[in-house]
Order: structure tokens, then C-alpha cells, then sequence
């Protein structure tokens, strides 16, 4: 085995996860690590703890095939491997502020067992100037250690990861050091990518930028989709012409609905307020983007209120808790904030999901988990769709529409088909589009 295909994955969630098994599954001999002992023996029996379509069976296939391991044993883990690859997927608090201690306290174990030259590769979500704190760190508890380090922020999709780790538009490879450039280019040669080589800063803040501009883009359809509400245009029409654009482009995250979300989203958001805070400099831009986000999610309410007027004693269900389809997650979801201000306004509210993790469900009995869309849909006064999972197209809404006591639809991802349902007899709302149909039940 090539020396420069052994790696090790620090980090075992979706990131660590994802790299983990695309690694191995492309040839390199891979050792993932974590400290959580119930994590790893699980892993190593091919079970994941999330969902992400392929992931399994990826984890499964490269075990076999004796390309894949996981541990708790970091000292085992780093033995005679010269590349390490840092993957945590890193913590938040509730107001989106970054917990860098888990990383920290790796860097610290790394000053202990890494080998003599290896390459740290950094892909974690961090603030800028975080890998020269994790060198000066190491450096400092083992002066004697020579390693390079790099950092190349990820990139991945939840519900596509694994797509967009073996076909990225482009992999960024952010180093201090020539050597080092060219030394992580020749780690990455599997990937058919373009690669931009850049330093460590600009590297970082790559990540930074590119998440402010995709969560603006957000930000700024749904400013547009709040204002057709109001004036009766379509939001979606107006975003459809915007995409044939060649200043725009096709794939411009124009899509009105819902603001982002996830619990990871927003983070880059925060670290930017927070240094032009520290540096002096007005993030006007970066404060619009994030009030705009935070309105939006009021504005599923606010449709019901104007339908019902108070929305005490009323039963709501709710389609989809993950923040986005095909991941298992909670984390950060957007459905969980709309659930919450629909009990504090004295709401019932009965949901459901096809993937969300039963663990993270249990952590929320203030609304009834059910087993099936149509029991959300018995004796509910209004139906939201949260979550666009596609199986919810395939829904009979014949059935759905004769077990809710009024026919109230409302899609905030956009995602059905208004005139189809209003002639059904429902009462469709979207986001930016103007109603469909009347009460009629």
C-alpha cells in the first residue's frame, strides 16, 4: 500500500463519516477515529449512527473489503499513517456561536501521536485563523514534531454527500507553504476536480464567503416571495426568470419557501459579525441576511392567523421535521421553531417524518409523533409541509383532504401542485404565491 493513501479521519460524525468511507471507497486505507466507544463498534458492524443516502452501504462494502476501520484508540489510530485528516462537523450553541473546544482538544492529542512529518488536513467548518491556532498549539506541546498543515474547507451536501465528495465543483487547498500545496494536491489526485491553491486565510474565508453568498441568495428571494404575497405576484415565476439570467445563473439557490436552517447555516454568518465586531468593520449585509432568516420562519404562522384569526385550541399537523430530505437530523430544523411558536400560541400540533432520528424525537414531547401522514392529517384544521420530501407528492390527498376537519394546505417548500388541489377542494397557500381555492369542508 502507497504511503500516501493511508489516512486517518479524526471525527466521526456526517463529515468524518462521509470521508471516511468515500476515502476508502476510492482506493486509500483508511482509519477513522472518535472517542465514542458505542459510535465506533457500531460503525465497525457497518451501522451507521445518520442517514445519508449510500453512506451504509459504502461503510459495509469498504469494511469487507479491509480498506476501512474505526477506533477509540488514537495512538493506534496515527501508527505509521501520514496523513490525518481533522473532520469534526463542529458544534454550535443555540445562537449559532462555535464550540471549537472538541477540536482543540484533538490538536492537543495530536501533539502526542502524530507522526514525523505527516500532513494535518483541516476540513472542519471553522473561523478563520483557527488552523494557525491548531499548528502554534501543537507546535507548542511538541517542538520537536515536523508536520505540515493544510486547510481544505468541505463542501458537501446532506442527502448528496457522498456525489459531492467524489465530484466537487472544485476542491480549495489552502496551505502557508509551497511544499505543502503540492504535497496536498498529490493526496487529492483521486478527485477530478480543479483545484485552487491558495494560503491558509483565504482558504478559511473561502468557506466564509461562499456560505454568505448561498444563505444572501436565501435572504433575498424570500424578501422578494414576502412582498408578491402581499401584492399578488408569483414569487416563483419571478425567481424562474431571474435563473435564466446569465448574470444570475441557473443554479442560483432562488428558491422561495422557508430561510435556511440546519444548525450549521448560520454559523458562518455569526463568525463574520463577530470579526467585523472585533476588527471594527459594519457587516450591514451579513445583519439583513440574518434578520431576513429569522422573520421568515414567523411568516407560516402569521398565514394561519390571518386563515383563523387566533390559533387557540386549533390541531396542526406538520409534514417533515428534518431541516432538509434525506438526512435523519434535527438539528437546527426549522420545523421544530414553527412547532414551538404554534404550541405558544395554543396550538395542538401532530407530526411526522420518514427519517427523523427516534432519539432526537424523544426530545420533544411537546408535540404527538405519528407513525403516518394521514394520522397528522386526522382531525387537523391545517396541514404544513415543512420538509420537502418527495414521497409527500406521491400522498393521496383524497384521503389526506377527508380526514382533516377544515382543508387548509400549507406547502412552505413550494413543492405541490396549488391548482391541482384547490379544484380537490382544499385551500392552498405557498410561499410568495397567491392562494388556491377556498374552505369548502
Amino acid at each position: 500500500m502507497n504511503e500516501k493513501t493511508k489516512v486517518c479521519v479524526l471525527g466521526l460524525w456526517h463529515l468524518g463519516l462521509v470521508y471516511s468511507a468515500c476515502l476508502a471507497d476510492l482506493g486509500y486505507l483508511v482509519v477513522g477515529w472518535d472517542k465514542d466507544a458505542k459510535r465506533v463498534k457500531e460503525l465497525n458492524r457497518g451501522v451507521s449512527p445518520l442517514f445519508e443516502p449510500g453512506l451504509e452501504e459504502l461503510i459495509t462494502r469498504n469494511i469487507s473489503l479491509g480498506r476501512l476501520t474505526y477506533t477509540t484508540d488514537l495512538e493506534y489510530a496515527l501508527r505509521r499513517i501520514p496523513n490525518v485528516l481533522l473532520t469534526f462537523d463542529t458544534p454550535i450553541d443555540a445562537k449559532d456561536e462555535v464550540n471549537l473546544a472538541p477540536i482543540f482538544e484533538t490538536a492537543s492529542e495530536l501533539a502526542r501521536y502524530m507522526q514525523q512529518d505527516s500532513l494535518l488536513i483541516v476540513s472542519s467548518q471553522v473561523p478563520i485563523g483557527t488552523c494557525e491556532q491548531i499548528k502554534s498549539m501543537i507546535g507548542e506541546q511538541n517542538p520537536a514534531l515536523k508536520f505540515d498543515i493544510a486547510y481544505c474547507p468541505e463542501n458537501l451536501r446532506l442527502g448528496q454527500a457522498i456525489q459531492y465528495f467524489k465530484h466537487p465543483d472544485r476542491l480549495v487547498i489552502g496551505a502557508d507553504d509551497p511544499d505543502t500545496l503540492k504535497r496536498v494536491e498529490e493526496f487529492w489526485a483521486v478527485i477530478d476536480a480543479p483545484k485552487i491553491g491558495t494560503d491558509l486565510r483565504t482558504a478559511e474565508m473561502t468557506k466564509h464567503a461562499l456560505n454568505f453568498f448561498l444563505r444572501m441568495c436565501i435572504s433575498f428571494i424570500n424578501e422578494i416571495a414576502n412582498l408578491c404575497d402581499e401584492l399578488g405576484a408569483d414569487a416563483l415565476k419571478v425567481a424562474s426568470a431571474l435563473r435564466l439570467e446569465k448574470r444570475v445563473g441557473s443554479k442560483a439557490p432562488l428558491q422561495p419557501g422557508l430561510g435556511f436552517a440546519g444548525g450549521t447555516l448560520a454559523r458562518d454568518l455569526k463568525i463574520l459579525q463577530n470579526l467585523g465586531d472585533k476588527l471594527g468593520c459594519e457587516t450591514r449585509l451579513v445583519d439583513a441576511t440574518l434578520k431576513v432568516n429569522e422573520r421568515q420562519t414567523k411568516m407560516v404562522v402569521k398565514k394561519l392567523e390571518k386563515i383563523y384569526g387566533t390559533l387557540k385550541d386549533l390541531t396542526i399537523g406538520v409534514l417533515g421535521l428534518t431541516y432538509k430530505p434525506d438526512t435523519s437530523t434535527l438539528r437546527g430544523s426549522v420545523a421544530l421553531e414553527i412547532i414551538q411558536e404554534l404550541i405558544d400560541k395554543g396550538a395542538v400540533v401532530k407530526a411526522y417524518d420518514p427519517k427523523a432520528h427516534p432519539g432526537e424525537i424523544q426530545q420533544h414531547p411537546e408535540f404527538q409523533f405519528c407513525s403516518h401522514p394521514y394520522e397528522v392529517a386526522q382531525g387537523s384544521d391545517a396541514l404544513l409541509v415543512i420538509t420537502d420530501w418527495p414521497q409527500f407528492k406521491e400522498l393521496d390527498f383524497d384521503a389526506i383532504k377527508s380526514k382533516m376537519r377544515k382543508p387548509v394546505l400549507l406547502d412552505a417548500r413550494n413543492m405541490l401542485d396549488g391548482d391541482k388541489l384547490a379544484e380537490q377542494g382544499f385551500l392552498y397557500l405557498g410561499m410568495g404565491r397567491k392562494g388556491y381555492g377556498t374552505i369548502k369542508g
